[in-house]
């Protein structure tokens, strides 16, 4: 029976089709990683093509080895995916077409591992430990067993995880996390203890993917939002009239940025403060109890005005009291574009410029005349229109990819192979910019937030994205965020630009450009797509360092 079963063991940047030939590309049995970074492989497993095993039970799977218990196994689970490329899009896809494929990781139930007949299956192993004394060479053996008991797959793994601790990141990496949605989706109290605890832990998710900041609700985010509707209610500043004014409660907010604290995120981006694509109204804001700011208010109404005269101050002063400055950014208003949209979101932002003097103020667009105006002077632009930003070079400048960087740029849809994902850590550091933004951590709605959607059966949002771009982390049961395929090659994008940094510290900059670009033709519309890439200079990284 156990020649009749197939086993490879592949590395963490394949993603093993359930069907689909030629087999999985087998990987050495030696993989690597930095001290606090998951070595990651996988191992792909389909049973005999035999009518005996067309309903095949559970196999069960261990790890041996002195480093036995620094290992996670999961499953790599398949999710539907009806919409996974736009039309016209380039070769740089794995599968384009609607289909079951490989994404969420699910925690290896009691039941032991599952088996589909006659389909290729995958189990994820992370291998972790920022234990210095456990740095080191571990010999690992991987075995799969039968329900009986007998071995059906034994082999060994060596494992490397490297004594050499990376600085922090130096760039922002900044990915929206909606509460809302953890909210809807587990039917909970926004704001209730069940609901805190949910987004502590999908925050120390988004910290281990490598995400430095995220998007602080202190009035319900703007964004995503079908004119005339609104979404869930997640403000953390409290607001009330009094005779002289307004008065100001922010220990929801105190708590937020708590959580930040004991998760790891180091920065603090203030909700947008207009509307998307236009900057026309005001955020749903809630005072005494009731909304009443929202689509039906201009940006420019005077009472507007008067509540930002007096809330930014006084929130301004709590950032102050609570954080560096230089790691908080406001927005203004997502994506403008067009001369109508210049001249609203101009407007817009004269309401409030004065009260955001000595401020960040960060805004993505893709138009370079909202740089060149000056209506935007920190600007975060998409991947595929920064070509005449990195000429005409803002002092600062951010990047992000979503549903429209399809072609020719890295992005992270579910149908595109993980080199094109990992791309994008190499890119921002040849580039030398200063930002990464993505909108999408788990927005688990439809196009607009019209309804929920269970992101276990809708990878599209209702059919509006490629598959993957609403969110990169699955909810899973209890309030536990399941992360991705996607989630971990992320992270190990994020681990290599940290890696450069630390040749660059050691080295200078010629050096870390060697390595990751020695031809000089790495750029935003260039990424490369063979996964032997990444293994090469990660190689040539870790030579450096040790050295």
């Amino acid at each position: 029976m156990t020649a009749q079963w197939e086993f490879v063991l592949c590395d963490a940047l394949a993603k093993v089709h359930p069907v689909r030939d030629p087999r999985p590309v087998a990987a050495e049995t030696r993989f690597q990683a930095f001290l606090g970074e998951p070595a990651s492989f996988q191992l792909a497993y389909r049973p005999p093509m035999e009518p005996t095993f067309r309903n095949p039970s559970p196999l069960h799977v261990r790890v041996e080895g002195d480093a036995a218990d620094l290992v996670t196994v999961a499953s790599v689970d398949l999710v539907p995916c009806s919409f996974v490329a736009l039309p016209g899009h380039d070769d740089g896809y794995e599968f384009d077409e609607p289909g079951l494929y490989p994404d969420v990781l699910r925690p290896i139930p009691d039941g032991g591992v599952p088996v589909r007949f006659g389909s290729w299956a995958a189990l994820w192993f992370d291998v972790k430990t920022a234990d210095l004394a456990r740095a080191g060479v571990h010999e690992l053996t991987i075995v799969v067993t039968a329900p009986d008991g007998s071995d059906l797959y034994r082999a060994p793994v060596t494992v490397e995880i490297t004594g050499i601790e990376l600085p922090p990141l130096d760039i922002v990496s900044s990915h929206w996390m909606h509460l809302d949605a953890l909210a809807d989706h587990y039917g909970l109290e926004v704001f209730s203890e069940e609901h805190w605890a949910v987004v502590e832990r999908f925050m120390a998710s988004a910290a281990g993917m490598g995400a430095t900041s995220l998007l602080a609700p202190v009035w319900t985010p703007p964004l995503d939002t079908a004119v005339g509707t609104y979404r869930t209610v997640v403000q953390l500043i409290d607001i009330t009239t009094t005779e002289d004014g307004y008065r100001f409660g922010f220990d929801r907010l105190r708590r937020w940025l708590d959580v930040c604290r004991r998760t790891g995120i180091t920065g603090v981006e203030v909700a947008h403060l207009f509307t998307q694509w236009g900057a026309r109204a005001t955020p749903a804001i809630v005072v005494d109890g009731k909304r009443v700011f929202g689509w039906d208010v201009a940006a420019t109404d005077p009472r507007y005005r008067e509540l930002m005269e007096a809330l930014l101050p006084a929130l301004q002063a709590v950032l102050d009291e609570e954080w560096d400055r230089e790691h908080v950014v406001f927005h203004i208003s997502d994506e403008p574009s067009g001369e109508e949209g210049l001249a609203s979101y101009l407007a817009a932002k004269a309401v409030v410029a004065d009260l955001l003097k000595g401020w960040t103020v960060v805004d993505a667009l893709s138009e370079h005349s909202f740089y060149s105006s000056g209506a935007v002077e920190v600007p975060v632009v998409a991947t595929n229109h920064v070509e005449p930003f990195l000429a005409e070079r803002p002092e600062r400048l951010w990047v992000y990819y979503c549903v429209s960087q399809d072609r020719d740029v890295a992005n992270r849809f579910i149908g595109m192979p993980s080199a094109r994902n990992r791309a994008i850590g190499h890119q921002l550091f040849a580039s030398g910019v200063d930002g990464f933004l993505h909108w999408g951590f788990n927005f688990y709605y439809t196009w607009h937030a019209l309804r929920r959607v269970n992101p276990f059966e809708d990878t599209s949002a209702g059919g509006a994205f490629p598959a993957g771009d609403p969110f990169i982390v699955y909810p899973g049961p209890d309030g536990t965020p399941w992360p991705s395929i996607r989630h971990r090659v992320f992270a190990q994008a994020m681990w290599d630009h940290r890696a450069l940094q630390a040749v660059r510290e050691r080295y200078g900059t010629a050096a870390a450009h060697e390595i990751v670009d020695p031809d000089r033709t790495l750029a935003f519309n260039r990424p490369v797509l063979d996964p032997d890439h990444y293994y090469r200079t990660r190689q040539r990284l870790t030579a450096a360092l040790t050295d």
